[in-house]
Parts: structure tokens; C-alpha cells; sequence
């Protein structure tokens, strides 16, 4: 016959559970640690990856430059290039208005240059003819990173002729029944160089620089391909 099996009081048990929460909290505390170990060497390797991956940028940024410039000569045989191609591009045919569009006939070149460091910002410049509305020939934007990472932006100040600034046009002209778009027409592109609200978002910058400037030639060649 067996012996008959022996009690085990809710003292025993209780602390043979607190027994067990200890180690199970100390299990934790352990695997916690050694997580944040491998997070660092993680973090480490991203770190890494990213001082690698600015060298190859810059690397192929300064090979991309003579192509760039190779580009900007054969644009430039062709005339209203660039007025077509912002036409053409749906969210800067948004900011344009009649009077822009004119305005833009006159550009002749585009040119984005990033900073050595590429982190730290770019510029966009917009070479212009002899025009009736401002005596500038060069309109230049840069974007800057300062050292604690905080955006900033800073342009030319437009000269515009007597009568010809286009950012204070009257209500009247926006309100003209002859415009083309039967929206109301949009502030003016040009206010764009005045405005440094907020740098960090800059959404035309952005387009132009990652957009438009890799391959101008496709939104081109929309208005040529629905012509056909």
C-alpha cells in the first residue's frame, strides 16, 4: 500500500510562486539588458551605414556634375523648355498663375546644386533673360541644416520693375474672366523667394530638387505626347 501524499500548505505554494516571480523578473531584467546591448551595436552599424552611404552620395554626386552640365547645354537649345516642363508638372502647374507663366517664358536654366556634405542643404538657381518684370538675371533659394539640425531658407531679393511684382497683384487681376484656369488663380510663384515660414517643409524645393531635377525630359515631353 503507498503512502499517502503529503500536503503541501498555501504557505509552501505562495512561496514557491514568489520564487518563481523572482527569477522570472530577473530572467526579464537580464534579457532587457542584454537587448539594449545588441540595440546599441545595432544603432552602432546604422550609424555606420549612414557615413557609408553619404561617401557613395558624394562620390556620384561630383561624377553626375559634368552630365548635369552636358544637359544644361542641350536644354538650352530649346526654347521654353523649362516654362513647359513646371507646366506640364502637376503640383507646380498648382502654384502657377497667367502672369507667372509669362514671367517663366524667360528662364532659361535651372541648375541644383547640393551642399559638400549633402546633409546640410542645397541651393536652386533660375538663370532669367532680359525680362519686363524684374532686373534680376540669376533668382537663387538655399536650404540650410544648421549644426543642431534646426532647417532654415534664405533667397535673392527680387528687383522688379516699376508695376511688374508679380506677388502683389490686385484682386482685380486674379479676378480676371479671361484667365485660363476658371479656379481662382493661386498667390504668385515668385512669393515662394520670400517665403521662409517654414524651410523643414519646403514642398516646391523638394519637388524641384527630387522631382524635377533628376530628369526634367518626361514632364517635358507630356505636352508633346498628348499632342501626338
Amino acid at each position: 500500500m503507498s503512502a499517502p501524499a503529503a500536503k503541501v500548505s498555501k504557505k509552501e505554494l505562495n512561496s514557491n510562486h514568489d520564487g518563481a516571480d523572482e527569477t522570472s523578473e530577473k530572467e526579464q531584467q537580464e534579457a532587457i539588458e542584454h537587448i539594449d546591448e545588441v540595440q546599441n551595436e545595432i544603432d552602432r552599424l546604422n550609424e555606420q551605414a549612414s557615413e557609408e552611404i553619404l561617401k557613395v552620395e558624394q562620390k556620384y554626386n561630383k561624377l553626375r556634375q559634368p552630365f548635369f552640365q552636358k544637359r544644361s547645354e542641350l536644354i538650352a537649345k530649346i526654347p521654353n523648355f523649362w516654362v513647359t516642363t513646371f507646366v506640364n508638372h502637376p503640383q507646380v502647374s498648382a502654384l502657377l498663375g497667367e502672369e507667372d507663366e509669362e514671367a517663366l517664358h524667360y528662364l532659361t536654366r535651372v541648375e541644383v546644386t547640393e551642399f559638400e556634405d549633402i546633409k546640410s542643404g542645397y541651393r536652386i538657381d533660375f538663370y532669367f533673360d532680359e525680362n519686363p518684370y524684374f532686373e534680376n538675371k540669376v533668382l537663387s533659394k538655399e536650404f540650410h541644416l544648421n549644426e543642431s539640425g534646426d532647417p532654415s531658407s534664405k533667397s535673392t531679393e527680387i528687383k522688379w520693375k516699376s508695376g511688374k511684382d508679380l506677388t502683389k497683384r490686385s484682386s482685380q487681376t486674379q479676378n480676371k474672366a479671361s484667365r485660363k484656369r476658371q479656379h481662382e488663380e493661386p498667390e504668385s510663384f515668385f512669393t515662394w523667394f520670400t517665403d521662409h515660414s517654414d524651410a523643414g517643409a519646403d514642398e516646391l524645393g523638394e519637388v524641384i530638387k527630387d522631382d524635377i531635377w533628376p530628369n526634367p525630359l518626361q514632364y517635358y515631353l507630356v505636352s508633346i505626347a498628348l499632342s501626338c
